[in-house]
């Protein structure tokens, strides 16, 4: 609220008391109130509310300040909304104002604050938006709006080794088009954080807005040292996974929470050009390690990938390790007092692990981990530590499922809808649930065994609320 607003109500209330003080008796008796009395109590507490009621109301309203050019970001893991922050530092001077916005905060109203808008949007799971954007999609997005006086361009995120690459972006895109907003150029979409599509999204805006080129730094890695290594699925049907232990020398760096994610540059042919590669962290910053899982990733030649060559192979023990660590919001964890049930499946455990080591180290033990792997001699990744939770009452349930070993519950869906009331009983119970690991049938067999458990507009409204999060690849 303006300081103007606030100096005219401060008047108002002083001449409201001024004028009761005069309608008070003096000297001041006691006696039971009369009908004037009543009024003028009334006519307080009625003034009282109702300014309340317009302080709140303004506050709920979107921001109206002007701004050159706004980001708005939609972001499942991070990438996005710290690609939006980047474009608008790089933007920002004293002759060009720049603000940034989530999704759901832009309203066609806001258009006049901004003479220039720019999406930066990723696209996550079956093709569907991040989470926070969820309920911007499936309301304002099927509703005509007047953007015709919206000059836009519009950044898409993905991964062309999905079916649904950039799928969100080209449908934002679609309805900004379709609704009249004029596109300031062509919507660039990147595949896999690639270095030239960047490189086009920032030689587009500085066309557009006729400015400099941008080229503002993407790197801001520092130094970790690989401590250990360890192969955990020996035998194992599936690929192998390692456990890897860093460990820096700047105590700066030990401040993620648990959901952040681990930015590796893994060396390539050309030692300019460093491939970025993306894992779920697996310990919490207190323990002094970072921990990460990497399952060796072959082609059908049987030739390692990239990063789990780097990593699994050709890193040694003390060697050095370029990392980012990557803010991931729409993971953090819940508050302490809310059960949580974690799910997920393979290399999807470290994050899970992250979140129940935050959990305990809080104190907070009502907690329900569904994990799923393909055998249960060789896949019981981290036993003696998940058994030991249990024991000492950090883990109220532990249901672990084994695709090859011929049991009824082969997959973590399947343990849930066994356990459909229970899931139900704790969701009543205000439980949050975070899903980590594939985003190929783990992750749309949870959803589908959850929407059948609780009903798809109960689940919306889990997701809608952050009670329903995840974080799959």
């Amino acid at each position: 609220m303006h300081a103007t607003a606030h100096l005219l109500i401060s008047f108002a209330l002083l001449a409201l008391a001024g004028l009761l003080w005069l309608w008070q008796p003096a000297p001041f008796v006691w006696t039971p109130p009369d009908a004037s009395r009543l009024a003028g109590a009334g006519l307080t507490v009625t003034t009282y509310i109702a300014l309340c009621i317009a302080l709140l109301w303004h506050r709920r309203r979107p921001t109206t300040s002007r701004a050159d050019v706004t980001l708005v970001y939609a972001s499942q893991s991070g990438s996005a909304e710290r690609l939006a922050r980047q474009t608008a530092q790089a933007l920002h001077s004293p002759q060009c104002l720049t603000r940034v916005l989530a999704l759901e905060q832009f309203e066609p109203a806001l258009i006049s604050t901004s003479m220039r808008w720019l999406f930066v949007v990723s696209t996550t799971g079956e093709g569907d938006p991040p989470d926070h954007a969820l309920a911007f999609a499936r309301n304002r997005m099927h509703q005509s709006a007047d953007l015709s006086d919206l000059s836009y361009g519009l950044l898409a995120l993905g991964d062309s080794s999905y079916p649904h690459y950039c799928a969100f972006g080209r449908s934002l895109d679609a309805w900004l088009h379709i609704n009249k907003a004029t596109a300031l150029f062509p919507r660039i979409e990147v595949d896999n954080h690639d270095a030239d599509d960047l490189a086009q999204w920032q030689q587009a805006i500085a066309r557009a807005l006729a400015r400099p080129a941008l080229n503002w730094a993407d790197d801001n890695a520092t130094t970790w040292q690989l401590q250990a290594r360890e192969h955990l699925n020996p035998g194992s049907p599936g690929g192998a996974i390692f456990r890897l232990a860093l460990t820096t020398d700047d105590p700066a760096m030990l401040s993620w929470q648990a959901g952040d994610i681990a930015e590796i540059a893994v060396p390539g042919s050309n030692p300019k050009n460093a491939h970025k590669r993306e894992y779920s962290i697996a310990s919490i910053a207190t323990t002094g390690r970072l921990e990460l899982l990497v399952r060796q990733m072959r082609d059908e030649n049987g030739k390692l990938g990239l990063g789990s060559q780097y990593l699994t192979q050709q890193l040694q023990l003390g060697d050095s390790v370029r990392l980012r660590i990557r803010e991931n919001r729409n993971f953090h964890p819940p508050a302490h007092s809310a059960p949580l049930i974690l799910i997920g499946n393979g290399t999807g455990l470290a994050g899970l692990r992250a979140h129940l080591h935050a959990r305990q180290h809080n104190q907070a033990h009502c907690n329900w981990l569904l994990f799923g792997e393909r055998s249960r001699k060789h896949d019981r990744l981290f036993g003696p530590e998940l058994d030991d939770a249990v024991t000492h009452g950090q883990l109220a349930h532990l249901d672990l499922t084994f695709s090859r070993e011929g049991e009824a519950l082969r997959y973590v869906q399947d343990a849930l809808l066994a356990k459909r009331d229970e899931v139900r009983h704790w969701i009543d119970q205000g439980a949050c649930i975070y899903v980590c690991g594939s985003s190929h049938g783990m992750a749309p067999g949870v959803c589908a065994a959850l929407t059948e458990i609780l009903g798809q507009s109960r689940l919306h409204a889990l997701r809608e609320s952050g009670r329903y999060r995840s974080d799959v690849y």
